[in-house]
């Protein structure tokens, strides 16, 4: 048997088959309990994660209100919302992966779903509990902070002053790139099979993926990179500012998905040559 070798480490001989595409629709899955365990975990992480890090950000502009005495410098700051939201992907992501694969965003879904990851119906399902998730977890804040809430913007994203809407899409594509892109990278099956160490640190890079991505994007868009995140802050906050750029925090973050999707699968993992070495051998 060959080796799986890299430059200057070898590695002991381990069997590795790629494991099988997921059917688009799957009949079967829907007569199973996991199946539906697994939207609950959707629904329940993705409620948690607004929660927590809705009333952070509430929390930190409440703290920097000059209206109550609050400084520029006070709070928690950029830095605590960023590991707010980072933090909460490990923890959830740790708690959930191996119960629905920790989603907890509709980007991530789709991405998965392209690769072939998940069924047209599981996809489907998670999007929308976890739109669901999202929107309860931000009625929850509401209802236990609705003067603080309404007066600091529900968390919502928008576009911020004296950024133009392309940058504002960029800053959602390349966000959510490397969040995608860090998932794959996280859970790729030739690592895990290699490594044993990897797929029990899995939550940690995908963590640090949001809280990098929240560390450069914050300033423009508020940081999306999570269509469900967006949507239930808008839904609760109910401003029409919240819907005006909405539209960025869907197609950005399902474009970041496709392209994450596309690179790991057809130029990491050799997706398109293993494919034309496919047809060719059957020509």
């Amino acid at each position: 048997m060959a080796k799986d070798t890299e430059v200057g480490t070898e590695y002991a001989p381990k069997d590795y088959q790629d494991p099988p595409p997921a059917p688009l629709i799957d009949p079967e899955e829907l007569g199973k309990w996991s199946f539906y365990r697994a939207i609950i975990a959707e629904f329940i992480a993705t409620l948690l994660f607004l929660y927590i890090t809705v009333l952070t950000v509430i929390g930190y502009k409440s703290q920097i209100d000059p209206d109550h005495n609050g400084e520029q410098c006070g709070g928690v700051g950029i830095l605590g919302i960023a590991w707010a939201f980072g933090g909460m992907i490990f923890v959830l992501v740790y708690c959930t992966a191996g119960i629905s694969g920790g989603h907890i965003n509709p980007a991530v879904t789709f991405g998965l779903f392209l690769a072939r990851k998940v069924s047209l119906v599981r996809a489907i399902m998670y999007m929308l509990a976890q739109c669901l998730g999202a929107i309860c977890g931000c009625g929850l804040v509401k209802a236990f902070q609705k003067a603080y809430y309404v007066k600091y913007g529900g968390g919502a994203n928008t576009l911020n002053d004296g950024y133009s809407t392309g940058t504002g899409l960029g800053a959602e594509i390349i966000g959510t790139f490397v969040l995608v892109y860090t998932v794959f990278a996280a859970t790729d099956p030739k690592r895990n099979a290699r490594d044993s160490h990897v797929p029990v640190l899995a939550p940690l890079p995908i963590g640090f993926a949001v809280f990098m991505v929240h560390l450069a994007t914050i300033p423009v868009t508020g940081t999306g990179i999570n269509p469900a995140r967006s949507f239930g802050a808008a839904v609760i906050y109910g401003k029409e500012k919240a819907w005006d750029d909405q539209w960025i925090f869907w197609v950005g973050p399902f474009i970041g998905a496709a392209i994450a999707a596309f690179y790991h699968q057809f130029i990491l993992r050799a997706g398109a040559v293993k494919a034309l070495g496919s047809f060719r051998s059957n020509a």
